[in-house]
């Protein structure tokens, strides 16, 4: 495995299962010390444990990314730890589909509030400590930002602005020595799969088709999250990279 992230402080939310957890462990064998970040203080420190068995060096938080207040005593807590991050990957998400006539403000709330204020959040706090030395943000948007979903209007809104927020995000900030990309995974074999469930008579042709291979394993996806992260990717920001069997081709 490459040693892309020696000394550089990674903070990856979501780590406590699926993508994150994934994308954590694969920053930390190429070197990153490691911040995990989720709202399931267990499942955070069972992916640190996991980096620190493996001989990486991990810290879990406990942080809701919705709250704007408790993402800045995150932040500040990594800082603490670890020291300044240089590079942020936005895995933290949450979906399911519903049909749109039937989505209770609830549910809308919390999807827009977890994967695009929440992304949005943690770029805010991040970027003042990025700016002071260079560095990299990494958004998890979706195939479902990129194209309409039926029974997925929440998902499809949150990830969609995910696309946008990067792309404006990059625009800011080129020339100050932060990147910032999205990658856009398709099916992958997670534990939020099983949320994306048609609703009752609903229907599966209206469904996307494209190219179908087997879903993707979150180690795939984390093989190409660290390499945007990394300096491989130096001429690369503003850039939503698809990696989804074919379904946006």
């Amino acid at each position: 495995m490459p040693d892309r992230f020696t000394g550089r402080v990674a903070v990856v939310t979501g780590a406590g299962s699926g993508l994150g957890r994934a994308t954590a462990q694969r920053l930390a064998g190429e070197g990153a010390p490691v911040a995990a970040l989720d709202v399931d203080d267990d499942a955070a420190a069972l992916t640190a444990s996991a980096i620190a068995d493996a001989g990486g060096t991990a810290v879990a938080v406990t942080v809701d990314v919705a709250d704007p207040d408790a993402v800045r005593r995150a932040l500040g807590t990594v800082v603490a730890d670890l020291g300044r991050p240089e590079v942020v990957v936005n895995c933290a998400g949450v979906g399911r589909f519903d049909r749109t006539t039937e989505i209770g403000y609830e549910t809308w709330t919390r999807i827009i509030g977890i994967n695009l204020t929440g992304t949005f959040l943690v770029c805010q706090a991040a970027l003042p400590h990025l700016l002071e030395g260079g560095g990299v943000i990494v958004n998890i948007a979706s195939n479902s930002g990129l194209q309409g979903v039926a029974y997925a209007a929440a998902y499809c809104a949150s990830k969609g602005g995910v696309v946008q927020l990067t792309r404006s995000l990059a625009l800011e900030y080129a020339g100050t020595g932060v990147r910032v990309n999205a990658v856009a995974p398709g099916g992958m074999r997670t534990p939020m799969l099983a949320g994306f469930v048609l609703p009752e008579g609903g229907e599966a042709d209206r469904l996307p088709r494209g190219v179908r291979l087997p879903h993707a394993t979150p180690e795939e996806i984390a093989a190409l999250v660290a390499y945007v992260a990394s300096g491989d990717a130096r001429f690369m920001t503003g850039s939503i990279v698809a990696i989804d069997g074919g379904l946006t081709a």
